[in-house]
Protein backbone atom coordinates (compact mmCIF):
# COMPACT_ATOMS: atom_id res chain seq x y z
CA UNK A 1 0.00 0.00 0.00
CA UNK A 2 1.28 3.41 -0.96
CA UNK A 3 -0.35 6.19 1.38
CA UNK A 4 -1.80 8.79 0.14
CA UNK A 5 0.32 12.36 0.58
CA UNK A 6 -2.86 14.12 2.43
CA UNK A 7 -3.90 15.25 5.76
CA UNK A 8 -5.16 12.96 8.40
CA UNK A 9 -6.76 15.25 10.44
CA UNK A 10 -3.92 14.87 13.32
CA UNK A 11 -5.63 17.24 16.37
CA UNK A 12 -2.24 18.98 15.82
CA UNK A 13 -0.88 22.13 13.91
CA UNK A 14 1.79 24.61 13.47
CA UNK A 15 2.33 25.54 17.14
CA UNK A 16 1.85 22.57 18.65
CA UNK A 17 4.79 21.36 20.36
CA UNK A 18 6.48 17.63 21.36
CA UNK A 19 4.87 17.86 24.97
CA UNK A 20 1.58 18.11 23.38
CA UNK A 21 1.75 15.15 20.92
CA UNK A 22 3.30 13.12 23.59
CA UNK A 23 0.78 13.70 25.83
CA UNK A 24 -1.35 10.61 26.50
CA UNK A 25 1.16 8.17 24.95
CA UNK A 26 3.44 5.47 27.19
CA UNK A 27 7.04 4.97 25.54
CA UNK A 28 7.93 3.00 28.76
CA UNK A 29 10.26 -0.11 27.31
CA UNK A 30 10.48 1.59 23.97
CA UNK A 31 14.59 2.38 22.80
CA UNK A 32 14.88 5.76 20.46
CA UNK A 33 18.35 6.62 18.45
CA UNK A 34 18.09 10.22 17.79
CA UNK A 35 21.15 11.30 15.75
CA UNK A 36 22.16 14.95 16.56
CA UNK A 37 19.83 14.35 19.85
CA UNK A 38 21.60 16.58 22.37
CA UNK A 39 21.13 20.08 19.96
CA UNK A 40 18.32 22.23 18.61
CA UNK A 41 15.89 20.23 17.81
CA UNK A 42 17.41 17.29 18.46
CA UNK A 43 17.63 17.81 22.55
CA UNK A 44 14.20 18.49 22.69
CA UNK A 45 13.84 15.65 20.69
CA UNK A 46 15.56 14.00 23.33
CA UNK A 47 13.92 15.46 26.05
CA UNK A 48 10.59 14.75 25.09
CA UNK A 49 11.00 10.93 24.06
CA UNK A 50 12.98 10.81 27.17
CA UNK A 51 9.96 12.57 29.52
CA UNK A 52 7.24 9.86 27.87
CA UNK A 53 9.21 7.00 28.98
CA UNK A 54 11.59 5.92 26.29
CA UNK A 55 15.50 5.25 26.58
CA UNK A 56 17.57 7.40 23.99
CA UNK A 57 20.54 6.67 22.48
CA UNK A 58 22.08 10.01 21.37
CA UNK A 59 24.97 9.44 18.56
CA UNK A 60 27.00 12.35 18.66
CA UNK A 61 29.98 13.71 16.50
CA UNK A 62 31.07 15.82 19.94
CA UNK A 63 30.70 13.36 22.46
CA UNK A 64 31.66 14.71 25.48
CA UNK A 65 29.47 17.94 24.92
CA UNK A 66 26.50 15.88 24.09
CA UNK A 67 27.10 13.55 27.48
CA UNK A 68 27.35 17.26 29.01
CA UNK A 69 24.33 18.37 27.62
CA UNK A 70 21.96 15.23 28.03
CA UNK A 71 22.92 15.03 32.06
CA UNK A 72 20.23 15.01 34.11
CA UNK A 73 17.78 13.46 31.23
CA UNK A 74 16.71 10.06 32.49
CA UNK A 75 17.52 7.44 30.08
CA UNK A 76 20.02 9.11 27.91
CA UNK A 77 23.09 7.46 27.11
CA UNK A 78 25.21 9.06 24.48
CA UNK A 79 28.06 7.24 21.98
CA UNK A 80 30.33 8.31 19.55
CA UNK A 81 29.49 9.10 15.84
CA UNK A 82 30.42 10.87 13.19
CA UNK A 83 27.92 10.57 9.97
CA UNK A 84 30.94 11.66 7.94
CA UNK A 85 32.73 8.29 8.23
CA UNK A 86 31.62 5.76 7.23
CA UNK A 87 34.20 3.38 9.73
CA UNK A 88 32.75 5.54 12.38
CA UNK A 89 29.22 4.83 11.25
CA UNK A 90 30.06 0.85 10.99
CA UNK A 91 32.05 1.34 14.66
CA UNK A 92 28.61 3.17 16.66
CA UNK A 93 26.45 0.12 14.65
CA UNK A 94 28.64 -3.01 16.18
CA UNK A 95 28.89 -1.23 19.39
CA UNK A 96 24.59 -1.32 19.68
CA UNK A 97 24.14 -4.40 17.72
CA UNK A 98 26.25 -6.14 20.53
CA UNK A 99 23.99 -5.22 23.06
CA UNK A 100 21.28 -6.97 21.59
CA UNK A 101 18.76 -4.53 21.89
CA UNK A 102 16.18 -3.81 19.90
CA UNK A 103 15.18 -0.69 17.76
CA UNK A 104 11.71 1.14 18.28
CA UNK A 105 12.14 4.70 16.93
CA UNK A 106 15.30 6.03 14.65
CA UNK A 107 15.20 10.03 14.18
CA UNK A 108 17.59 11.01 11.72
CA UNK A 109 17.70 14.60 12.77
CA UNK A 110 21.39 15.74 12.57
CA UNK A 111 22.52 17.77 10.19
CA UNK A 112 24.74 20.54 8.21
CA UNK A 113 23.03 23.32 6.32
CA UNK A 114 24.39 25.47 3.75
CA UNK A 115 27.76 25.36 4.41
CA UNK A 116 31.17 26.46 2.72
CA UNK A 117 32.11 23.41 0.06
CA UNK A 118 33.49 20.62 2.09
CA UNK A 119 34.78 17.34 1.20
CA UNK A 120 34.29 14.05 3.17
CA UNK A 121 35.01 10.53 2.75
CA UNK A 122 36.49 10.02 -0.70
CA UNK A 123 35.56 13.55 -2.17
CA UNK A 124 31.55 13.38 -1.32
CA UNK A 125 29.95 16.74 -1.20
CA UNK A 126 30.24 16.95 2.58
CA UNK A 127 25.97 18.32 2.89
CA UNK A 128 24.91 15.57 0.72
CA UNK A 129 27.41 12.86 2.95
CA UNK A 130 26.42 13.95 6.16
CA UNK A 131 22.57 14.38 5.52
CA UNK A 132 21.84 11.49 3.42
CA UNK A 133 24.88 8.90 3.14
CA UNK A 134 25.66 8.88 6.34
CA UNK A 135 22.32 8.16 7.63
CA UNK A 136 21.34 6.08 4.86
CA UNK A 137 24.73 3.45 6.16
CA UNK A 138 23.15 3.99 9.70
CA UNK A 139 20.00 2.55 8.97
CA UNK A 140 21.56 -0.06 6.62
CA UNK A 141 23.64 -1.50 9.51
CA UNK A 142 21.36 -1.31 12.06
CA UNK A 143 18.78 -3.21 10.30
CA UNK A 144 18.67 -6.00 12.21
CA UNK A 145 17.39 -4.22 15.38
CA UNK A 146 15.53 -2.37 13.55
CA UNK A 147 13.84 -4.80 12.13
CA UNK A 148 13.18 -6.76 15.17
CA UNK A 149 11.61 -3.87 16.76
CA UNK A 150 9.49 -3.04 13.81
CA UNK A 151 10.54 0.20 14.27
CA UNK A 152 9.81 3.34 12.61
CA UNK A 153 12.53 5.27 10.72
CA UNK A 154 12.20 9.19 10.14
CA UNK A 155 14.10 11.14 8.11
CA UNK A 156 14.26 15.34 8.48
CA UNK A 157 14.02 16.62 5.41
CA UNK A 158 13.08 20.38 4.98
CA UNK A 159 10.92 22.37 3.14
CA UNK A 160 14.92 23.20 1.33
CA UNK A 161 14.14 20.12 -0.42
CA UNK A 162 12.06 22.58 -2.79
CA UNK A 163 15.36 24.43 -3.77
CA UNK A 164 17.03 21.02 -5.87
CA UNK A 165 16.03 18.07 -6.79
CA UNK A 166 18.74 15.27 -7.16
CA UNK A 167 21.09 16.47 -9.65
CA UNK A 168 21.64 13.09 -11.40
CA UNK A 169 24.76 14.00 -13.67
CA UNK A 170 26.60 15.85 -10.94
CA UNK A 171 25.74 14.66 -7.48
CA UNK A 172 28.79 16.01 -5.49
CA UNK A 173 28.92 19.12 -7.03
CA UNK A 174 32.32 19.03 -9.29
CA UNK A 175 31.14 21.83 -11.85
CA UNK A 176 30.47 24.30 -9.25
CA UNK A 177 29.53 24.37 -5.92
CA UNK A 178 25.68 26.31 -4.55
CA UNK A 179 25.49 25.69 -0.97
CA UNK A 180 21.41 26.10 -1.75
CA UNK A 181 21.31 23.51 -4.13
CA UNK A 182 23.41 21.42 -2.37
CA UNK A 183 21.38 21.72 1.17
CA UNK A 184 18.17 21.06 -1.22
CA UNK A 185 19.72 17.98 -2.71
CA UNK A 186 20.21 16.57 0.44
CA UNK A 187 16.92 17.72 1.91
CA UNK A 188 15.24 15.83 -1.21
CA UNK A 189 17.60 12.60 -0.23
CA UNK A 190 16.23 12.82 2.73
CA UNK A 191 12.31 12.42 1.73
CA UNK A 192 13.46 9.85 -1.22
CA UNK A 193 14.56 7.66 1.87
CA UNK A 194 11.64 7.54 3.34
CA UNK A 195 9.75 6.95 0.42
CA UNK A 196 11.62 3.97 -0.60
CA UNK A 197 12.90 2.50 2.83
CA UNK A 198 9.55 2.33 3.77
CA UNK A 199 8.56 0.37 0.34
CA UNK A 200 11.50 -1.91 0.92
CA UNK A 201 10.56 -2.79 4.63
CA UNK A 202 6.68 -2.36 4.99
CA UNK A 203 6.40 -6.21 5.08
CA UNK A 204 8.56 -6.15 7.91
CA UNK A 205 6.46 -3.85 10.13
CA UNK A 206 9.09 -1.14 10.16
CA UNK A 207 7.40 1.96 8.22
CA UNK A 208 9.55 5.10 7.35
CA UNK A 209 8.19 9.09 7.37
CA UNK A 210 10.29 12.08 6.06
CA UNK A 211 9.05 15.94 7.57
CA UNK A 212 9.68 19.23 7.39
CA UNK A 213 10.11 20.46 11.18
CA UNK A 214 9.43 24.10 10.48
CA UNK A 215 11.80 27.08 10.66
CA UNK A 216 13.35 27.67 13.68
CA UNK A 217 16.73 29.33 14.76
CA UNK A 218 19.25 26.50 16.07
CA UNK A 219 22.96 26.01 15.79
CA UNK A 220 21.75 24.30 12.25
CA UNK A 221 22.28 28.25 10.40
CA UNK A 222 25.37 28.00 11.90
CA UNK A 223 27.04 28.77 8.28
CA UNK A 224 24.54 31.48 7.48
CA UNK A 225 26.07 35.18 8.42
CA UNK A 226 23.79 37.61 10.03
CA UNK A 227 23.52 39.42 7.04
CA UNK A 228 22.21 36.65 4.89
CA UNK A 229 19.66 35.95 7.60
CA UNK A 230 18.78 39.85 7.96
CA UNK A 231 17.89 39.47 3.92
CA UNK A 232 16.07 36.90 3.86
CA UNK A 233 13.81 38.37 6.71
CA UNK A 234 14.50 36.16 9.64
CA UNK A 235 16.14 38.75 12.33
CA UNK A 236 16.72 42.10 12.70
CA UNK A 237 20.18 44.14 12.92
CA UNK A 238 20.08 43.20 16.66
CA UNK A 239 19.60 39.74 15.98
CA UNK A 240 15.99 39.53 17.28
CA UNK A 241 13.89 37.17 15.61
CA UNK A 242 11.56 38.81 13.45
CA UNK A 243 9.56 36.17 11.18
CA UNK A 244 6.32 35.55 13.24
CA UNK A 245 6.38 32.17 10.94
CA UNK A 246 9.27 30.70 12.97
CA UNK A 247 8.84 28.00 15.32
CA UNK A 248 10.31 27.30 18.88
CA UNK A 249 12.36 24.60 19.17
CA UNK A 250 10.06 22.85 21.00
CA UNK A 251 7.48 23.36 18.21
CA UNK A 252 10.01 22.80 15.61
CA UNK A 253 10.75 19.20 17.63
CA UNK A 254 6.97 18.19 17.64
CA UNK A 255 6.26 16.81 14.22
CA UNK A 256 9.27 14.31 14.13
CA UNK A 257 7.97 13.36 17.97
CA UNK A 258 4.53 12.78 16.16
CA UNK A 259 5.43 10.85 13.40
CA UNK A 260 7.69 8.98 15.27
CA UNK A 261 4.27 7.67 17.85
CA UNK A 262 1.07 9.07 16.43
CA UNK A 263 -1.43 6.07 16.71
CA UNK A 264 -2.84 8.33 13.58
CA UNK A 265 0.05 7.11 11.06
CA UNK A 266 -0.74 3.44 11.99
CA UNK A 267 -0.16 1.03 9.08
CA UNK A 268 1.15 4.21 6.75
CA UNK A 269 4.11 5.31 5.48
CA UNK A 270 6.05 6.97 2.99
CA UNK A 271 5.03 10.23 3.05
CA UNK A 272 6.53 13.54 4.11
CA UNK A 273 4.88 15.24 6.89
CA UNK A 274 4.53 19.15 8.31
CA UNK A 275 2.81 20.73 10.69
CA UNK A 276 2.52 17.55 13.00
CA UNK A 277 0.21 16.12 9.78
CA UNK A 278 0.56 14.37 6.88
CA UNK A 279 1.68 17.17 4.58
CA UNK A 280 -0.31 17.65 1.15
CA UNK A 281 1.62 17.46 -2.74
CA UNK A 282 2.97 21.22 -3.27
CA UNK A 283 1.13 23.85 -5.03
CA UNK A 284 3.00 27.00 -6.56
CA UNK A 285 6.63 25.08 -6.45
CA UNK A 286 9.15 27.60 -7.77
CA UNK A 287 6.42 30.58 -8.28
CA UNK A 288 7.61 32.80 -5.21
CA UNK A 289 4.62 31.43 -3.11
CA UNK A 290 5.44 30.09 0.40
CA UNK A 291 7.40 26.67 -0.12
CA UNK A 292 4.47 24.38 1.40
CA UNK A 293 3.98 20.77 0.81
CA UNK A 294 6.14 18.33 -0.83
CA UNK A 295 7.92 18.60 -4.17
CA UNK A 296 7.24 16.03 -6.88
CA UNK A 297 10.84 15.16 -7.04
CA UNK A 298 11.03 14.64 -3.39
CA UNK A 299 8.66 12.15 -3.56
CA UNK A 300 8.17 10.07 -7.01
CA UNK A 301 8.60 6.59 -6.29
CA UNK A 302 11.46 5.80 -9.16
CA UNK A 303 13.42 8.47 -8.33
CA UNK A 304 13.68 7.37 -4.46
CA UNK A 305 14.73 3.67 -6.08
CA UNK A 306 17.30 5.54 -8.08
CA UNK A 307 18.74 7.07 -5.18
CA UNK A 308 18.61 3.95 -3.21
CA UNK A 309 20.73 2.45 -5.58
CA UNK A 310 22.87 5.36 -6.08
CA UNK A 311 23.48 5.17 -2.11
CA UNK A 312 24.04 1.45 -2.08
CA UNK A 313 26.67 2.06 -5.23
CA UNK A 314 28.74 4.64 -2.79
CA UNK A 315 28.29 3.17 0.43
CA UNK A 316 28.88 -0.71 -0.37
CA UNK A 317 25.80 -1.48 1.82
CA UNK A 318 22.24 -2.66 1.49
CA UNK A 319 20.52 -4.77 3.71
CA UNK A 320 17.48 -5.44 1.63
CA UNK A 321 19.75 -6.86 -1.75
CA UNK A 322 19.72 -10.77 -2.16
CA UNK A 323 22.34 -12.21 0.28
CA UNK A 324 23.60 -9.37 1.95
CA UNK A 325 23.22 -8.44 5.48
CA UNK A 326 24.33 -4.93 5.39
CA UNK A 327 28.33 -6.01 5.43
CA UNK A 328 29.75 -3.62 3.23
Amino acid sequence: MTTPQHKVASGFGVRSTAEDVLRGIDLSGKLAIVTGGYSGLGLETTRALSDAGAAVVVPARRRETARKTVEGIAGAEVDELDLADLDSVRSFAERFLASGRDIDIVINNAGIMACPQQRVGPGWEAQFAVNHLGHYALVNRLWPAIARGGARVIAVSSAGHHYSGIRWDDVHFERGYDKTQAYGQAKTANALFAVHLDALARHTGVRAFSLHPGSILTPLQRHLSAQEMIAAGWIDEHGNLVDPTFKTPEQGAATQVWAATSPRLKGLGGVYCEDCDIAEPATGDGDGTPLTGVAPHASDPEQAARLWALSAELTGLDAFAAGRSGDA
